[in-house]
């Protein structure tokens, strides 16, 4: 057998991109896009991202040339994650609501050739790219137009090279697409989400992209032809990787503008909306709404991206949405750690099946080891359900590293493992539960709280909205627990801090109960619904630590 050796017959490089050229022949005549009154096919989909990959070979663009695109979920964007690596291109999605100079940042670092710019982001793109340093080369643009968006004003102009839908009409519907010369080849650059202050280039290679779209598909049972509707944007992560995903089983992509719960139960009830994603925003959201509705059929819901309250799941649930729950980074490019629901737990009651539904659970089968560990020793912790540890990954999904940025990169990477920087605890039975990011730990007095299990009791109060608690320096403790709330609309008594603060007494130990609460209208978040507790630390910081605070009682 040692003869035995790879081939080009055996060892082509895997990417999901050749899941495009299949759903062609298998889904030709169904749906692939809705989006308000533009329906494609599969056949028509597959056309116009080769169509748009050969305009972009003949602009110029080559093999390992960054292409950028600022827009929401529309068709561009879903097409986009095929056309751009179909030229050989890395494709990096950006945060529609990044401000300028970030943006300015990102086509800086990650040395874009060309953007995709959505009409409603023309005046954020052009002034990101006046910020660019004089020295430094532009990108081009090309439009995105969308009849129902009336486009923003701006006194700065620029030149655009062509329009989204003339670029596919230019294309040639034969163009072969350029597969990757490895596996390994990058096929995307994402910027970290920005619930903390500096994010970071993540690049992954086309087989970390294939496997992890393969493991999603898994992982969550997705059938053969699901109507999936897109409340995630598709530039967080690519969409936890269901662009490609769902293209593999022949689905069909609605698509959404930007994320209101009243459109949304419109689009479930008028396609038949089978399967959606978002975070745990998305679903406080839905069932705050007072547009919210029973559902006539169920709706497979995967949330992640937070740790999502027990109280969020069981009223989410309570309208019709089968809830999923799974825990995934940028770095991984989606869900790799999911809560395998057990039968024997449906028999549990609805607030007992809530509370083993917001554990992230355990490593999906495309992982290959998980584990919490010591973050000196590099030593497992005891799967108590209590001892905290770092949250440590090994899998092919696993980013190749960040741009440009090598410290960083060996920072992550220790003992061969990537080390997340987030805090857990491993349960007896082996679920992973997340308690925080290791920088929102607030440590009082020597005990180490988890910011998280505050705001699960939080939102367990009728008259809270959103909940996130940070640390406030303290004189005596050194650090606190601050609160920051937003309330539900139309409250007909508003509670006092005082009345929050007495509640979490009865409902927690003492020693976590928050010193400050401080109501606020929102509570800042990233697009993809994570609050930016980097935000609120400032906040909790410059209102000054707390004095002669001695009491825990």
């Amino acid at each position: 057998m040692e003869k035995l050796k790879p081939s080009t017959a055996n060892s082509p490089p895997l990417t999901p991109l050749g899941f495009l050229d299949r759903a062609a022949t298998v889904y030709g005549d169904c749906n692939s896009v809705i989006y308000n009154n533009t329906t494609y096919t599969w056949s028509q989909t597959h056309r116009r991202c080769l169509q748009l990959a050969s305009s972009l070979v003949s602009v110029g663009i080559r093999r390992g040339h960054v292409v950028s695109v600022v827009a929401p979920n529309v068709p561009a964007m879903y097409e986009l994650h095929f056309a751009v690596p179909f030229a050989g291109a890395i494709l990096n999605c950006i945060n529609t609501r990044l401000d300028a100079r970030t943006i300015s940042v990102i086509l800086r670092h990650g040395e874009s050739k060309l953007v995709f710019v959505d009409c409603a982001s023309r005046a954020l793109v052009l002034e990101a790219l006046f910020l660019l340093p004089q020295n430094s080369q532009r990108p081009v643009l090309v439009l995105i137009a969308d009849d129902t968006i009336e486009p923003l004003s701006s006194s700065l102009t620029v030149d655009f090279l062509d329009t989204y839908e003339g670029m596919v009409e230019k294309g040639d519907p034969g163009f072969r697409w350029i597969r990757p010369n490895t596996e390994w080849d990058p096929m995307t650059l994402n910027f970290t989400s920005g619930t903390t202050s500096s994010p970071k280039g993540v690049v992954h290679s086309h087989r970390g992209t294939f496997t992890i779209t393969v493991d999603s598909l898994v992982d969550w049972a997705v059938p053969k032809q699901p109507i999936y509707l897109w409340t995630l944007p598709m530039f967080h992560a690519n969409g936890w990787s269901y662009p490609w995903g769902i293209a593999a089983v022949g689905g069909t992509n609605v698509c959404v503008r930007r994320f209101d719960a009243e459109v949304v139960f419109g689009l479930i009830e008028r396609h038949g909306v089978t399967h959606m994603c978002g975070a745990p925003v998305v679903l406080n959201m839905l069932t705050n709404s007072p547009k919210n509705k029973l559902l006539r059929n169920p709706v497979y819901l995967l949330t992640a991206g937070a740790p999502p309250p027990a109280a969020v799941l069981l009223r989410t649930e309570a309208l019709g949405f089968v809830v999923g729950h799974g825990y995934g980074l940028t770095e991984t490019g989606g869900i790799m750690v999911s809560c395998a629901w057990k039968p024997q737990w449906n028999r549990l009651p609805a607030t007992e099946k809530a509370r083993l539904k917001a554990r992230q659970g355990v490593r999906t089968i495309g992982m290959a080891e998980m584990d919490v560990v010591d973050s000196e020793s590099g030593l497992s912790v005891r799967r108590d359900g209590s001892t905290l540890g770092e949250v440590v990954l090994r899998g092919g999904c696993v980013m190749l590293g960040y741009l440009k940025d090598p410290e960083a990169t060996s920072k992550c990477f220790r003992n061969g493992w990537f080390y997340t920087g987030d805090v857990g605890v491993m349960h007896p039975d082996g679920y992973l539960e997340i308690k925080d990011r290791s920088k929102d730990v607030i440590i009082s007095g020597g005990e180490n709280l988890s910011s998280v299990e505050v705001e699960s009791i939080l939102y367990t109060h009728l008259a809270i909205n959103e909940a996130a608690v940070v640390a406030r320096p303290d004189d005596y403790w050194g650090e606190t627990p601050c609160a920051f709330v937003s309330l539900k609309n139309g409250l007909e008594k508003k509670p006092t801090e005082k009345e929050i603060i007495e509640y979490c007494r009865r409902n927690m130990p003492h020693y976590m109960v928050p010193k400050t609460v401080v109501f606020r209208e929102e509570l800042p978040k990233t697009s993809t619904g994570k609050i930016q507790k980097f935000v609120l630390r400032n906040i909790a910081k410059d209102m000054g630590p707390m004095q002669n605070n001695q009491s825990r009682l």
